[in-house]
């Protein structure tokens, strides 16, 4: 795939190909025959990718063009001695050396030092060839120095980067850490002392039911009881957005059976069927709904009913069922609630299917919903 130029040259490429263009068209006065004509001609047009040579992605594009340059601009100074061509090869060279990798530095160098050799040889100036070479000699060092110098600053960068990279880690890991252990504490004492009190409460009840105590008095303890074991599902919660942890649907499904075993002393049980696997926040909240609707139903309807959940996971689907055992059959619902026509609602708009009706011994609720 070809590399394409930066949109726009930076101003340091204006002032590269600035170096090469004012040279050329300070030696047009010079040029008398058609060999400096197309000498000058040609290195304004190979000046051109010049101006994005400080592009890492057009880098090795501008290579050829650069060590031509050095040979045309070299060429033309040998036939025009007095020109100002030498100042064009050399700042190419510095760049060269300043931009390139080694083998066209290495290249870029015997280029300048062969013309220097044949300007020489020509206009008989080895007098004046030591001092050139010694120009180019500075001229390679300053451009070495200023890359180090450039390799200083981006590695000096990086680690910057790294370093801040390193502390944000640090930081969040600590921030971390100091939820996880707020969240063991929440676990380890306010959880474990409302569901020790829900149980206390719960015994507390049976007790004044026992010994004949007014409605009231029960009426209050079971209120009681309901705060404590929402307090100790809101504490689940807490300590799952502490750990920043999603409340998994079995996890869920169990925390509703267990307030309810809590607020009426009935049984209620949990059963999964096949692999569990991880499922799409709306199949989830639609069957954490469905179990609550469900529960809330039978507290209203068949209040301390045994309750049987069953969760089991297909190929492409997942199925609930939720049956409440009465003892007996019941009566068919005359029309279906709010509750239930919002279940209904919300598992179609997955492309499930909600059954809803009496069973044999109590109410039974089955619904299938995609999986995927």
């Amino acid at each position: 795939m070809p590399i394409r130029p930066a949109t726009f040259p930076r101003a340091q490429g204006w002032l590269r190909w600035a170096l090469v263009a004012v040279p050329m068209v300070a030696a047009m006065p010079r040029a008398t025959d058609v060999r400096s004509w197309l000498l000058i001609t040609f290195t304004l047009a190979l000046s051109i990718p010049l101006l994005w040579l400080h592009d890492a992605g057009v880098r090795p594009l501008t290579t050829a063009p650069a060590l031509a340059l050095i040979a045309s601009t070299g060429a033309l100074w040998v036939l025009h001695p007095g020109s100002w061509a030498s100042v064009a090869m050399f700042s190419t060279t510095f760049f060269v050396v300043l931009k390139q990798s080694t083998v066209p530095i290495v290249v870029a160098v015997v280029l300048d030092a062969g013309v220097i050799t044949t300007w020489a040889a020509r206009h008989d100036l080895w007098d004046d060839a030591l001092s050139t070479y010694a120009v180019l000699a500075v001229i390679v060092l300053m451009a070495l120095n200023r890359r180090a110098r450039l390799a200083r600053v981006e590695q000096t960068e990086l680690a910057l980067a790294r370093a801040q990279t390193a502390n944000e880690e640090h930081a969040r890991a600590a921030a971390l850490a100091e939820r996880a252990r707020i969240a063991r504490e929440l676990h380890d004492v306010l959880a474990h002392s409302l569901a020790g009190l829900s149980l206390n409460l719960q015994g507390a009840r049976l007790m004044l039911v026992r010994d004949g105590a007014s409605p009231d008095a029960v009426a209050q303890i079971e209120r009681a009881q309901t705060l404590a074991s929402e307090g100790l599902a809101e504490a689940r919660k807490a300590v799952a957005a502490l750990r920043e942890d999603a409340v998994g649907v079995e996890r869920a499904i169990a925390d509703l059976l267990a307030a309810y075993r809590l607020d009426t002393g009935a049984r209620a049980d949990l059963a999964v069927e096949g692999e569990p696997r991880e499922l799409d926040a709306a199949v989830g909240t639609a069957l954490v709904r469905a179990v609550q609707e469900a529960l809330a139903n039978t507290r209203k309807h068949a209040p301390r009913a045994e309750v049987d959940v069953t969760l089991g996971y297909a190929g492409g689907s997942v199925e609930l069922t939720v049956a409440d055992r009465q003892g007996r059959r019941p009566p068919a619902a005359p029309a279906a609630g709010y509750g239930l026509r919002g279940m209904g609602e919300r598992v179609a708009l997955l492309d499930g299917r909600l059954e809803s009706g009496p069973g044999e011994d109590g109410w039974r609720i089955h619904l299938t919903v995609p999986a995927a």
